[in-house]
Parts: C-alpha cells; sequence; structure tokens
C-alpha cells in the first residue's frame, strides 16, 4: 500500500509521460505516412518504418501499464511497485523516442520539443534510486507474479495452472525436472503430458462448448500459457497449432467440417502440426509453391500434394497437418491461388519418418536441430502425390482459394499466445535470477543487496510488467474470430523481446554457472531466441504487420 499523496503524484507523472509518448509516436505516424505515401513505399523506408513500429509499439505498452496501476488506485488497491514500474517506464519511453527525434529528426511530422518539465519526469522516473528500490522489492518477493487480472476465471485459470504445471511439468525423476530432461536429451513431450493437458481441457480453450470446447476467453488463455510456458515453452507451445486450425474452421468450415474435427481437437484427439512455411519460402506466404492439384484414388475424388514444407513443428507426433498449398497453377494471383488442406498422417515419434499412404502418397520427415524449442521438434518435410479427400478441404469447395485468409485469424491470436509465451519465459528467468541472487555471495555478502544486481532486477521487472500489461490489454480488447492484426503483433513483437533481454541478463546475474547446462537459465535463453522468429518473424512484424496498420488508411492503427 502507498499514501493517497504519493499515489496521486507517481501517477500524475506517469500519466504525463504516457501522454507526452502517445504524443511523439503520433508524430512519427504521421511523417512515416507521408514518406510511404500511406503504405505503398514501406519497402522503400524500411528503417524507418521498423524504428516507427518500435516506438509506437512501446508508447502503447507505457500506456497499457499506466492504465494498470490507476485502475488499482481508483478500486482501492493502490500498489506502489505497480506504480513505480509505470512512471520508470514512461520514463524510459520518452527518453529513448526523444533520443531516436535528436539523431532522425525527418522521421517525425514536427520537430519534437522536451521541455524542462517533461524532462524533469524523465530524471524522476529513470533515477538509480527508484529503480534500485523496485528491484529490492521484486528480490525480496522473489520475482513472483501477483499481479491483478480483473477476472476471476482468468485467475483461477492462472492458480491452477501455476500449481499443475510445478508439480507435473517439472515433475523430478532422478533429480532432473521432466521440462529440463525434454530439452536437455531433445525428446519429444510426452504423451502422459498431452493426456493430462485434454483432460484438464486445455486443448479446447478457444472452441465453444457446442463443440465439445471450453472457450476460456483471450485473457485466460494468456494466463494459462503464460503459466505452462514459465515451467516449459514447449508446455505453453503444445495449444498454439491447435488454435490456428481451429480458428480456421470456425471462420471457413463447413458445418460437416466442424462437427467432425473441432470435438476431437477439444479433447486432444488430434495434435496438430501447422505446415505453411517452405525451405525457400518463410514471411512471404504468397510465394508458396507446394502444390495441390485434383486427383483421384481408390474412387474418392481429392487432391494429391506435391512439394516441401520445413519448420513444422510437431509434425512427427501429429494426427494431422494443416497444410497451406497452391490449388491454382498461376503463381501471379499470390494469396489467391492458396488452400487450406487438413492432411491426415500416422504419429510418428522419432526424429524422422517416413509415411507411404495406402493410397500410394508418400510423406517424409526430418526434424531441424535447434539449440533451443525442443521437445516437438520441427520438420523438413517432403510430398510426393499424397492424396488428401476433397471433403480435407477446408470450406469444401468454397474454401478453394481462401487459405491464406482463413490463417489469418489463426496466426494472430497464435500471436496473442506467442506473447503469452514469451512472458512466461521471462517471468520464469526474473524468478530464478532472484532465487539465485539471494543465494550467492560474493565478496562477504549476497550479490542481492549490491546496488548494481538491484538495478538490473528493476529493469528486468519493469519491462515485464510493460510487456504483460500490454498483452493483458490486446487480449481483452480481441474480440472472437476478429483477424485483429495490430494488437497481437505488437505484443508479440514486445514481448518477445524483452523475454530475449531479461532471459540474457538473468543469465549474466548467474556468472559463470549461468553457462552450465545444468543450470535451467541455460534453457530460458535458448528458448527465448526462437520468440522473436516464429510466428512472423520480427523484422516481417515490424515493416508488413505493425508499420503498415499504422500508415494505411482506414488501418485503425
Amino acid at each position: 500500500m502507498t499514501s493517497n499523496a504519493s499515489t496521486a503524484r507517481t501517477l500524475a507523472s506517469a500519466r504525463t509521460l504516457a501522454a507526452r509518448a502517445d504524443e511523439l509516436a503520433r508524430a512519427a505516424i504521421a511523417r512515416a505516412a507521408e514518406l510511404t505515401r500511406g503504405g505503398a513505399g514501406i519497402d522503400e523506408h524500411q528503417v524507418v518504418c521498423e524504428r516507427l513500429a518500435l516506438i509506437v509499439t512501446e508508447a502503447r505498452a507505457a500506456a497499457a501499464l499506466v492504465e494498470y496501476a490507476e485502475r488499482l488506485a481508483s478500486s482501492g488497491r493502490a500498489d506502489a511497485l505497480s506504480e513505480d514500474e509505470a512512471l520508470a517506464y514512461a520514463a524510459e519511453v520518452v527518453h529513448k523516442i526523444v533520443g531516436i527525434a535528436q539523431a532522425h529528426p525527418d522521421d517525425f511530422a514536427a520537430a519534437p520539443e522536451i521541455d524542462d518539465a517533461t524532462r524533469a519526469l524523465v530524471r524522476e522516473g529513470l533515477g538509480d534510486a527508484r529503480l534500485c528500490a523496485i528491484g529490492e522489492r521484486v528480490i525480496a518477493a522473489r520475482g513472483v507474479n501477483n499481479v491483478e487480472l480483473d477476472d476471476d476465471d482468468a485467475t483461477s485459470t492462472r492458480t491452477f495452472t501455476r500449481q499443475f504445471a510445478k508439480s507435473e511439468v517439472l515433475k523430478e525423476e532422478d533429480g532432473i525436472a521432466l521440462a529440463d530432461r525434454i530439452h536437455r536429451d531433445d525428446l519429444l513431450v510426452p504423451d502422459s503430458l498431452i493426456r493430462q493437458f485434454a483432460e484438464l481441457g486445455f486443448f479446447g480453450s478457444s472452441i465453444p462448448d457446442t463443440y465439445g470446447g471450453t472457450e476460456m476467453g483471450y485473457l485466460t488463455m494468456v494466463a494459462l500459457t503464460e503459466e505452462l510456458s514459465a515451467a516449459s515453452l514447449i508446455a505453453g507451445s503444445l495449444l498454439t497449432r491447435s488454435e490456428i486450425l481451429t480458428r480456421a474452421l470456425l471462420e471457413g468450415g463447413t458445418d460437416r467440417q466442424k462437427q467432425a474435427w473441432l470435438p476431437r481437437l477439444a479433447a486432444g484427439e488430434i495434435m496438430v502440426g501447422v505446415s505453411v512455411t517452405e525451405p525457400d519460402v518463410g514471411s512471404d506466404v504468397a510465394a508458396v509453391q507446394c502444390r495441390a492439384t485434383p486427383g483421384e484414388r481408390g474412387g474418392r475424388k481429392g487432391w494429391l500434394i506435391n512439394g516441401a514444407k520445413a519448420w513444422c513443428t510437431f509434425a512427427g507426433r501429429s494426427n494431422v497437418l494443416a497444410l497451406l498449398a497452391r490449388t491454382d497453377p498461376d503463381a501471379s494471383k499470390g494469396y489467391a491461388g492458396l488452400s487450406l488442406f487438413i492432411v491426415p498422417k500416422e504419429p510418428f515419434p522419432g526424429h524422422r519418418f517416413e509415411y507411404r499412404q495406402p493410397e500410394g502418397g508418400l510423406l517424409t520427415g526430418e526434424a531441424i536441430h535447434t539449440p533451443g524449442y525442443r521437445g516437438m521438434h520441427s520438420y523438413i518435410l517432403n510430398f510426393e502425390d499424397y492424396f488428401v479427400p476433397s471433403e480435407n478441404l477446408v470450406g469444401e469447395e468454397q474454401g478453394q482459394g481462401r487459405g491464406f485468409y482463413l490463417t489469418l485469424g489463426g496466426f494472430a491470436i497464435g500471436r496473442l499466445q506467442t506473447a503469452g509465451r514469451a512472458l512466461g519465459v521471462a517471468q520464469a528467468a526474473l524468478e530464478k535470477a532472484c532465487a539465485y541472487v539471494t543465494q550467492r555471495a560474493q565478496f562477504g555478502r549476497p550479490i542481492a543487496e549490491y546496488q548494481l544486481t538491484q538495478h538490473k532486477v528493476g529493469v528486468m521487472a519493469t519491462r515485464i510488467a510493460a510487456a504483460r500489461q500490454l498483452t493483458y490489454s490486446v487480449a481483452r480488447a480481441t474480440q472472437p474470430g476478429a483477424r485483429a492484426p495490430l494488437g497481437p503483433a505488437m505484443a508479440k513483437l514486445f514481448a518477445s523481446d524483452i523475454a530475449v533481454y531479461v532471459t540474457q541478463e538473468a543469465q549474466l546475474l548467474h556468472g559463470g554457472w549461468g553457462y552450465a547446462e545444468e543450470d535451467r537459465i541455460t534453457r530460458y535463453v535458448a528458448d527465448a531466441q526462437v520468440l522473436p522468429i516464429f510466428e512472423g518473424v520480427k523484422a516481417t512484424l515490424e515493416l508488413k504487420v505493425i508499420a503498415r496498420a499504422l500508415v494505411a488508411p482506414g488501418s485503425g492503427g
């Protein structure tokens, strides 16, 4: 708790800075819209647009954190830590934008002028004493996340999932936790854990109850994902592939397809691998070359799949692949020539597999070795005349050529889930660091007592708080069925960057032991590196999604 006068003053300062950050961000949007001719010339101004995406995202994160602290205060739950974090982060964002403006004045519609009062607030917010005090309080609480969710379902889900993750995902056998063993030995996530997820209804978190789902809502889904990811990024990632296919079916599937597939997805009976990326095609989905041509096998009409796919996570263990393929041979049609298929296959547990269909088609897969994000394996796949019945084209005849658009909603929610995954990894690293610095003594006292340790933890905790409130605000604002590309993209971009920063800072606080594979912090560092890459690689997300939405007329950015 804190005094009313102190609360009012801190929040007023934070609000003033957040408003200033928003003003500067709007000036940057106006200038970028002018430079790019309403988005048409983004590729001519990529560096400017990258800066724009980061400026606006961080300004919105500052606003979300300030709004959270204000909400607590207005409901009689004023919290000094949240207030200090709000002021510190708003000051950091203004300081950063002003620095950009000084180096790149042409990035803004009008030259930003910072008055003495604003400078004083920035100094106040970024004062070393304030950040050290934040760090000291966070260390004393061992970094635990108990922020208010203002949603009973989300709160109870968080409490239950946290307990479940600690007891099951981090269950120890022979002195090694399950999540650590999966990472160290590059194992596949065990079916026993998948069964537990299914029994608890995790796979049905966004499926309507009419199809056997639990339809938790996006805030609850993020809280669930965050807690699972704090134990293991793989545990938090098990839900995302099903989510992408679920959204496609809900948006464009036929009634028959919804009845056939959604209950099985909700029950965890079917595991999904998403197959969009190709060896030479990453974010440029319009360039997909894997082909689906009309064919017939055993008297059944359908499609023959030929081509290669890459980075198909969980493709070995999965029962079906949600595969995007070109059904129109005219490549000039781009997105309009793509269709989405539900491709059944047999599950395989290893790092490579070969599956020959009774119809004669061949599917081979080989896992790509990665330094982190282990437990589901990401595969390169090759299809040779692989038969898919016509009823497995999502939307059937009406779905032909709509594959890209049917995946958009799923990818948007996948990005929101990825923000939750990033929060979980960052939170785990923060808690690990707080525990370590209280136990590790150097030069006669615990390193938690040193000013620099407290300052580092203060910055880490403040940035996590900003990423968390941005993500939660996006989750609350996103409506079921909405494509909503901007908010989820911002949450994913920002939370992923914070996870990379926090895990590396936490590793440094561990000193030499932070580089030992036996220490869990190395898993967090390795896993965090993938977060800015998947579900939209960082540069593409900045330019093609966020910047475009901000500067294109009518985008709502």
